[in-house]
């Protein structure tokens, strides 16, 4: 049975100044090796990033070269560019570092326009994050789709595509075309965003897959994972994968009781049978003895780990959570390889509230991987409104070292 104990806390990366918080991790760039790159952004303002930084390790974290602006926001005719880094990737078959990022232009700058506006760019670097070969805008493979009209059923100006989270991670199939779980903004039938479910946000969930062609990846898509909104009020948000003992695929969603709050509040998963081109109807999530559990609106993370086992990281609430609410605890569990659900005995909580603390409390937007050389998880976490309610986004990115058996 999985036993996990936090060994050490320390700030990875300081808050700036009040009303700051700190929210990224690091990534190897190379398949074997301890480079490692650090991206962090900072915000002030929900589902804002205001700026983002990039350093590099060559020891594995031990130490860290000085940092780089990696520019979130750019000059455009139509208003504000913005763009949100989210982590990087090592191909494990090609050696190939990619990075993914959501970018658009807001025209008065409010991030709800992003529903109808974000757009999905890649990177690729063949010498472990130094240079990059490879900068451009995902675009479906067909003379019908450009910059504008991206994906089937996307249209910029109208609905969107996004990485909603760090925990959204690449995977690589044995047939070596990359995955990648996203989010994408529902149409009516004049192609503008609607929102069936009345709640702050609604999306769907897709895959992308990409196919080098050289140092390039060519880009499709899967169908749309659909929630019901008499269900999931925010539709289906920030999916995490992975690769069961049969190859199915396995997808772990974030719903949402926003605005009907009776509603029972879930994590929810699909499965693909093939390759992640088809999905099963999207249904909450449950533990290994078929019981569905209480999960608030918040990102959760997939987590294979080197012995073969494969972990979850998330919230979990004993009473029925309240749309985004409480963001707390923060646990760790194994998923069983051949269901695809949670072993009840195997849920820990890794972080809580603590006495004296807000019950605003937000243990989320956390990215998890695994140490090469000692084995354990390290958990990149911000925890966002610890403290008094006047200061605000105020908080560090702080490392938790996790050991497992």
């Amino acid at each position: 049975m999985l036993t996990a104990e936090v060994t050490e806390r320390k700030v990875f990366v300081p808050s700036p100044g009040p009303g700051i918080g700190v929210m990224g991790g690091s990534y190897y760039t190379e398949p074997t090796g301890g480079r490692l790159v650090s991206i962090h952004s900072l915000t002030s303002r929900s589902d804002t990033a205001d700026v983002a930084y990039v350093r590099a390790s060559e020891d594995n974290g031990l130490s860290w070269g000085e940092p780089v602006t990696w520019e979130l926001e750019f000059e455009h005719p139509e208003g504000t560019g913005r763009r949100h880094p989210r982590g990087g990737y090592v191909d494990p078959v090609s050696g190939r570092y990619v990075s993914v990022w959501t970018e658009g232009v807001l025209p008065s700058d409010d991030p709800l326009e992003g529903m109808r506006q974000w757009a999905l760019h890649y990177s690729v670097s063949l010498d472990g994050g130094r240079t990059q070969v490879v900068d451009e805008q995902i675009i479906h493979e067909s003379d019908e789709y450009d910059a504008d009209h991206h994906l089937p059923g996307v249209h910029r100006g109208g609905n969107c595509v996004m990485i909603g989270d760090l925990g959204q991670r690449p995977l690589t199939r044995s047939d070596e075309v990359i995955l990648i779980p996203v989010q994408s903004t529902p149409a009516g039938p004049d192609g503008v965003y609607v929102n069936p479910g009345a709640g702050y946000t609604y999306t769907d969930c897709m895959m992308l897959f990409g196919t080098w062609d050289g140092d390039r990846l060519r880009w499709t898509c899967s169908e749309r994972i659909v929630g019901e909104p008499a269900r999931t009020t925010r539709g289906l948000i920030e999916p995490t994968i992975a690769e069961l003992d049969d190859g199915s695929i396995l997808m772990v969603m974030r719903g949402s009781n926003d605005v009907l709050p009776d509603l029972p509040a879930h994590k929810w998963t699909s499965r693909s049978h093939d390759g992640g081109m088809t999905w099963t109807e999207a249904e909450p999530w449950t533990y290994d003895d078929g019981t569905p559990f209480h999960s608030p609106s918040s990102c959760s993370q997939l987590i294979p780990y080197s012995d073969g086992r494969l972990l979850w990281m998330g919230n979990l609430n004993e009473r029925n959570s309240q749309g985004n609410r409480p963001r707390y605890p923060i646990v760790l569990g194994e998923v069983d390889r051949d269901s695809g659900c949670l072993v009840r005995e195997s849920v820990a909580a890794i972080d809580d509230r603590r006495e004296g603390e807000d019950d605003q409390l937000t243990l989320s937007n956390f990215y998890a991987r695994q140490d090469r050389e000692t084995g354990d998880l390290l958990l990149f976490l911000p925890r966002f409104f610890a403290g008094s309610r006047d200061q605000g986004f105020t908080a560090d990115l702080i490392e938790q070292r996790i050991a497992i058996r």
